[in-house]
């Protein structure tokens, strides 16, 4: 197969072009270069933001993957690249309903957006239906499409944090505890990197058309801290913190810094991270145990050399376990 990939250099769309290579598919990435390809890969540099397409468009791809978040963008790659099948990767955010856990592809959706460019600070909101309108531009092509929407993806070049954050801290306790949300039965998924760029690969390849939720078994947080203490080898224990106390000093759930990942108080947004991924797992998605993630996460997170994105530094989980023990609050 002959795979042409719109980015190719950061997380999913780096795993999507190392597991196409390693079986055996040409495989080429077009990029500004910010950042390496996966060898064996062929760099066309490329800026989407300012350029054109002209550089791969004179070309017949067997397949093209493009995880772009921009309508503009999109509808350009599907008017002017000529190719047998498309996957667009997309994401959970285009549903409109968060509250209920476990929904599947047929959920209503967010209204499309109408313009080209989402901006750099667009809310939740606004990215989904950003991508709404990417959906509907990859299916108005001509080609088969796969429109893979994906969960909460973790593993090794996960720049958030957002999956590795406890394992690390875990492994770096600044006391006998490690501070984490309140709610340890909120729902949690979490799809491995690899995983998902394995199946994105049998997508193009078998040119499945249709749309695919992906996302990791759904569990809770109370087995996802468990499990991130495991794999720490750590002795320090969970220790819940009130939401009041949260608000209180500035902790934001789910991203941000400081905050506390894989957590959201609104119950409207309860089943976020979770679907089915029936359709999915029928078409040859397979996940690999989460304590397998979390360990891959943590390697990586000892060796980063980006800041997280989110969770608690140091000095804010000691200025927060004070509060605590001010409080009285065990």
């Amino acid at each position: 197969m002959d795979l042409l990939i719109l980015g190719g250099t950061a997380f999913l769309g780096r795993a999507v072009a190392a597991a196409a290579l390693a079986q055996g598919h040409q495989v080429t990435c077009a990029s500004r270069g910010s950042a390496p390809i996966a060898p064996g890969a062929t760099l066309v540099r490329l800026d989407r933001d300012t350029d054109s397409l002209a550089a791969v468009s004179d070309h017949r791809w067997d397949a093209v993957v493009d995880v772009s978040r921009q309508p503009g963008q999109v509808r350009a790659a599907v008017r002017e690249l000529d190719t047998a099948h498309r996957v667009f990767v997309s994401t959970g955010n285009v549903y409109a309903d968060h509250a209920t856990p476990g929904t599947s592809e047929d959920a209503p959706l967010l209204p499309a957006s109408t313009g080209d460019v989402l901006p750099p600070d667009a809310d939740g909101l606004a990215y989904g239906s950003a991508k709404v309108a990417c959906e509907e531009a990859v299916r108005e092509g001509r080609s088969t499409a796969t429109v893979v929407r994906a969960g909460l993806i973790g593993g090794p070049g996960d720049v958030t944090g957002r999956v590795g954050y406890y394992p690390w801290r875990f492994a770096h306790p600044t006391g006998d505890d490690v501070l984490v949300p309140p709610d340890p039965t909120f729902p949690v998924a979490v799809i491995d990197v690899d995983d998902l760029a394995g199946w994105i690969v049998t997508a193009a390849q078998q040119r499945l058309d249709g749309t695919y939720d992906a996302t990791g078994p759904t569990t809770d947080l109370a087995t996802v801290l468990d499990a991130a203490r495991r794999v720490a080898g750590s002795s320090a224990v969970a220790r819940p913190v009130p939401a009041e106390v949260l608000a209180d000093a500035g902790v934001e759930p789910f991203m941000g810094t400081p905050s506390l990942p894989l957590w959201i108080p609104d119950p409207d947004w309860r089943g976020f991270m979770t679907k089915t991924s029936r359709r999915a797992r029928r078409d040859g998605l397979v996940t690999r145990p989460l304590e397998h993630t979390l360990e891959r996460t943590l390697a990586w997170e000892e060796g980063r050399d980006a800041p997280r994105a989110c969770g608690l530094t140091d000095a804010q989980e000691r200025q927060l376990r004070e509060v605590l023990d001010a409080r009285g609050v065990r």
